[in-house]
């Protein structure tokens, strides 16, 4: 079994996996004003869990040119939604294993970079990214209001069934 924040987390990402359905290549691509685009913000995303648990965690690269592009203060640009979709699957894909050996103890654990703490724990990275997905997930709902969608999710979807509470049991 998981931790609950681990479950959290995922629950998160079924939601923002939610909130993108319906988006086209040409929807994901558009920008409004200084904002990213939608594809865009879906690398950035993907930036994020590849730093903290493919890079940081276990120190593997699957996508070396990541930062440059989709790391924070990165420029704006316009990439494809569908490999944009395609680098945020992998990079979650790869953090699941890892995801898995997450206990109590290991989230109270410093996480280091070039074998040098970061000032941030594995259970504070672990929160910090769940809430950036929320963030974007309310970024991306805008937008998609500001293209004229329709039917769009209005609420938190089934985390009583997804992800219910349940007592920190490690």
């Amino acid at each position: 079994m998981s931790h609950p924040l681990v479950d959290q987390l995922r629950f998160t990402r079924s939601e923002w996996l939610r909130g993108l359905k319906g988006v086209t290549e040409e929807g994901a691509v558009v920008h409004h004003g200084q904002m990213n685009c939608i594809s865009w913000t879906v690398g950035h995303l993907a930036w994020h869990e590849h730093r903290t648990w493919l890079v940081r965690a276990q120190n593997t690269i699957l996508y070396p040119e990541i930062n440059k592009l989709y790391g924070y203060g990165a420029p704006m640009s316009t990439p494809s939604l569908a490999e944009a979709m395609k680098m945020w699957r992998a990079v979650t894909k790869a953090s699941e294993p890892f995801l898995d050996t997450l206990t109590t103890e290991l989230l109270q654990a410093e996480l280091l970079r070039n074998g040098k703490p970061v000032g941030q724990s594995f259970g504070s990275v672990l929160r910090r990214i769940t809430y950036h997905y929320w963030y974007h997930i309310g970024e991306v709902q805008a937008m998609r209001q500001m293209l004229g969608h329709q039917h769009l999710p209005v609420f938190v979807g089934n985390i009583e069934k997804q992800a219910p509470y349940r007592p920190e049991c490690f």
